[in-house]
């Protein structure tokens, strides 16, 4: 697309008072969408910390100093709630989980560009700077990605950098509400933002932790230590505000589960336990979640996710390869993303059993690849190569001798 001319965008306004905020979101609230961006620091927290929050609006741009000593966030959680208000993000599930921290509720109702250009057919998990450049030409400013934007004051050149993210992302959403529109994949999109509105989906489970670890066995009494001492890492790393593989390494916990320590000393000499860990109160907490899971019975013991374990049954290669062959050639004629459409497990549930719900089956996805996905495993067309191009075509019936 030819560099088209830069639209002439509102100067951003810095916020850092409890009135001017409220004052400001009371103006926002009557705009029909707002664009939204935040800016934060992880590295050596569990919880991202909010340093700025950047909204766009058709005649303002503002920047909220989330830093900033007499500043209020209240307001920003009202505009958060109002269902009248459409918030626009980008890529938006860590700045949902920091509005979902700090809240305790998600915004809504929510969009999210990157989803919507998948659906779009702007390729899989396309990056804010990729985007603007494919709808409107125009190259985004990446000086300041990794700035710290924790420290004031803030430039002139980072203020700049962050109101850009909410400026383009108007041009965005609209080009890309219009291009969805015309093709009617509008209801593609609202089904997939179903999921940025379940609270769930940015809450993990602590009792869940341990799938994550891929753990290379069938013991379910050494799984059900690992689920224990990963929870327990969990709810520790979250008490403390630091990220968990700071405070205890996946490969720890996989050795804790297999050597299950119960004293300090057996604790300590587990690589990566240092003594003032396994002396401290995570230590102590860590073997009583050992000796918790030794304790249950086998009826409480876990199982390897279904297709993890190595007794359960594999798909056929040759089939999976056939699969994402076909994957590639529907979400190439129907230009969507084949990330969007379908996932690994989702391949190999269909390949092992049709019969069985699979998300393949259901909606938008059931029209661009399910049916046609098993039409090939039943055998009724088969992958050809025609003009350069992976070509459908239907299977001959075997004649009767």
């Amino acid at each position: 697309m030819a560099k088209s001319s830069t639209p002439a965008f509102p100067q951003p306004r810095l916020i850092s008072t409890t009135e001017d905020l409220a004052e400001t979101l009371a103006r926002l609230r009557h705009e029909p969408f707002l664009t939204i961006d935040t800016e934060f620091m992880r590295e050596r927290t569990y919880w991202p910390e909010l340093c700025l929050v950047q909204i766009g609006g058709v005649r303002e741009v503002v920047l909220i100093d989330a830093v900033a000593e007499e500043l209020d966030l209240t307001p920003l959680a009202e505009l958060m709630a109002d269902t009248a208000v459409l918030k626009v993000f980008h890529a938006a599930r860590q700045d949902l989980e920091i509005f979902l921290h700090l809240f305790d509720a998600l915004p809504s109702p929510v969009f999210d560009t990157q989803v919507a250009a998948m659906v779009a057919g702007y390729g899989d998990q396309v990056g804010y700077d990729s985007l603007v450049g494919s709808l409107t030409g125009h190259a985004i400013d990446k000086s300041h990605r990794f700035t710290d934007w924790s420290a004031r004051p803030l430039s002139p050149a980072q203020l700049t950098y962050a109101a850009g993210d909410v400026t383009w992302l108007r041009v965005v959403y609209e080009r890309l509400i219009k291009k969805l529109e015309q093709e009617k994949r509008l209801e593609w999109v609202s089904a997939e933002m179903a999921e940025l509105a379940d609270p769930a989906t940015f809450r993990p489970d602590p009792e869940k932790q341990w799938e994550r670890l891929r753990a290379r066995t069938n013991n379910r009494r050494m799984l059900g230590v690992l689920r224990g001492v990963a929870a327990l890492r969990e709810r520790e790393a979250q008490r403390v505000n630091v990220p968990r593989q700071r405070l205890l390494k996946d490969e720890s916990l996989l050795e804790i589960a297999a050597t299950v320590p119960t004293t300090i000393d057996a604790l300590a000499r587990v690589r990566g336990v240092s003594r003032g860990l396994a002396e401290g109160r995570t230590g102590l907490a860590m073997i009583e979640a050992v000796k918790t899971a030794q304790a249950l019975p086998d009826s409480e013991l876990p199982r390897l996710p279904k297709g993890r374990s190595k007794d359960a049954p594999k798909p056929s290669g040759a089939l999976m390869a056939m699969l994402k062959v076909l994957l590639a050639t529907c979400c190439e004629e129907h230009d969507v993303a084949p990330k969007l459409v379908a996932s690994p497990e989702d391949l190999e549930a269909l390949a092992l059993d049709p019969t069985q719900a699979n998300p393949l089956l259901t909606g938008w996805r059931k029209r661009v690849f399910g049916d046609t996905a098993l039409a090939l495993r039943n055998g009724d067309i088969a992958l050809a190569v025609k003009g350069g191009k992976v070509a459908l075509l239907p299977t001959q019936p075997t004649a009767p001798k």
